[in-house]
């Protein structure tokens, strides 16, 4: 007797115990300085202090992440003071010390799609992804672009990621792009650079980067391919946080299946801690 064969879904992973991140992006006020790290600049990791002096240096973070219940970071590239090897490996020594995964190093600028310098800025993103490697990160997420659409910036990136995902493979550093900029501004140019360049690069989804009526079709056409997330709920002047929003966009994750960390990104007014506080309460009972 012929039998016939069903197709059998993938199993999905199993939901972490401890899903929640924090990205440095949401502690402005906490870290204080920011350095400036990018291509073409004229004074690489010159310190600047728009959000003030700070109370707290990155090397301290750890423990204050461990004691409020977070056990992953993500980095942004701006918030490292140094990229000497003694001062990474400090960074990366202070978070394994305290169980705090760095789950992402941000690498905040850079436009693979610029008609001058898309060489000049390819070459300072791979650099920063050997500062991931150091750093013990799992991943690297690199803007895919900031051209606006178009068949020659769409190709000029799918080329420019294969080249850097590879890179990241050889180094033990996962290279995710975004839902950023004008390049990927909806699900169709986020899904043509993941076709293009292939399973070497994942998908960081950004709760807060699309907006318009669209926003919430747009982010379930786009979770079920995304590794990791942006949880971005929005706070008005008044510290007020839209919970209509965030119950949406969580209802696109969940209705996706997806299952991976909740990086928590807070810019609202007030105390940051608070506002991560809120955003982590409200995600563990909607």
């Amino acid at each position: 007797m012929a039998h016939t064969m069903t197709e059998v879904a993938p199993a999905r992973p199993k939901p972490l115990a401890n899903p929640f991140a924090v990205s440095t992006w949401s502690l402005h006020k906490l870290l204080g300085p920011v350095y400036a790290h990018g291509p073409g600049a004229p004074d690489k990791g010159e310190e600047s202090r728009p959000y003030g002096d700070g109370a707290l240096t990155l090397l301290q973070l750890p423990q204050e992440l461990k004691a409020r219940g977070f056990a992953r970071v993500e980095i942004c590239h701006f918030h490292l003071v140094s990229l000497d090897d003694a001062y990474v490996r400090a960074v990366r020594d202070a978070f394994a010390a305290a169980g705090v995964t760095i789950q992402t190093l941000l690498i905040d600028a850079g436009d693979l799609t610029h008609p001058e310098h898309c060489a000049r800025d390819e070459r300072w993103i791979a650099d920063w992804i050997g500062v991931a490697a150091k750093l013990g990160a799992q991943n690297a997420r690199v803007i895919a672009g900031k051209a606006k659409p178009s068949p020659d910036a769409l190709a000029r990136s799918i080329a420019a990621l294969k080249r850097l995902a590879a890179l990241g493979k050889h180094l033990g550093v996962r290279i995710v792009t975004e839902n950023w900029f004008d390049l990927l501004r909806s699900p169709k140019e986020v899904n043509a650079v993941l076709e293009g360049v292939g399973d070497s690069l994942g998908l960081l989804a950004d709760t807060g980067n699309w907006h318009g009526p669209g926003k919430y079709a747009d982010l379930s056409a786009i979770f079920p391919r995304a590794e990791l997330c942006h949880a971005k709920s929005g706070f008005g002047d008044d510290g007020a946080m839209d919970e209509d929003d965030a119950a949406r966009w969580l209802g696109s994750a969940r209705g996706a299946g997806y299952r991976g960390p909740l990086t928590l990104i807070f810019a609202g007014p007030g105390d940051e801690w608070r506002g991560l506080e809120r955003e982590r309460e409200f995600a563990l009972r909607a």
